[in-house]
């Protein structure tokens, strides 16, 4: 049994990986969860190896999945899994490259280990808290742009409509991914310097990559600036910002 939360994550991303290459690309079977909400036999495959898998290893902690009926008692657990099985499911199921699991670990409600891993791309992101962040084994750190112009953000393009900013959006690069979790591993990586979305947030979307940037340099919050915790009710978050200092700071105060 692995020693730390951080090995027993590590081992079940890649253990999910070697399931979910087995359905990708060979038509699996796929169902609209409502709203153009995709999930495939592979995201309940992984699922439930993940679900065996960890909690086998950890019988004690509760469990928090985009493809797991919630249960209550995770509400009373000192430390909890949040889990998305495929984040990207969209691109999954369309052949392409960028989808990732998304795995951590919460001790009352802060996320204390994380592991963002995409199989394809051969890119295992792993964070532990106090313990800094890395990329296939090597050190990564969040960029620190002064400026919120011309800074690199990955987005939604619905975000940058013009009634979500005071006096309309700021003149930043636009950029997109398919899955949430990639998208703030990257700004851990320092591949893009913020990543911002305004809709509420998924907890399983979001945890693990929170790890991973904040303890790469990046400041991470939701869209008003407050810390995120994990394990709540609701499951959601008012967004996410993550940026560096200046940058973060920057665009939270052009945000209407």
């Amino acid at each position: 049994m692995p020693a730390t939360d951080l090995a027993l994550l590590e081992e079940a991303a890649r253990e999910a990986g070697e399931i979910a290459r087995r359905f990708w690309r060979d038509d699996p079977q796929v169902w609209d969860k409502g709203g153009d909400d995709p999930v495939s036999e592979a995201d309940f495959a992984v699922d439930r190896h993940l679900h065996q898998r960890l909690l086998g290893a950890r019988a004690d902690y509760g469990w928090v999945s985009e493809e797991t009926e919630d249960n209550a008692a995770r509400l009373s657990a000192e430390r909890v899994f949040v889990v998305d099985p495929i984040d990207g499911t969209r691109s999954f199921v369309a052949g392409e490259k960028t989808w990732a699991h998304s795995l951590a670990v919460v001790e009352n409600g802060e996320v204390t280990a994380a592991c963002v891993y995409l199989p394809v791309r051969e890119k295992l992101y792993l964070a532990a808290r106090g313990e800094g962040a890395t990329l296939n084994g090597a050190p990564v750190a969040a960029a620190s742009p002064q400026a919120v112009e011309g800074a690199t953000v990955l987005s939604p393009r619905v975000s940058f409509r013009d009634e979500f900013w005071q006096g309309g959006p700021p003149p930043v690069e636009r950029h997109f991914r398919p899955s949430l979790a990639y998208r703030m591993a990257l700004v851990g990586e320092g591949r893009f310097d913020a990543m911002l979305t305004l809709r509420l947030a998924w907890e399983w979307d979001i945890a693990a990559g929170a790890l991973i940037a904040s303890e790469a340099g990046a400041t991470v919050t939701d869209r008003h600036g407050a810390a995120l915790a994990f394990n709540s009710p609701a499951r959601q978050t008012p967004g996410v910002l993550a940026a560096g200092a200046a940058l973060h700071a920057g665009l939270l105060a052009r945000l209407a």
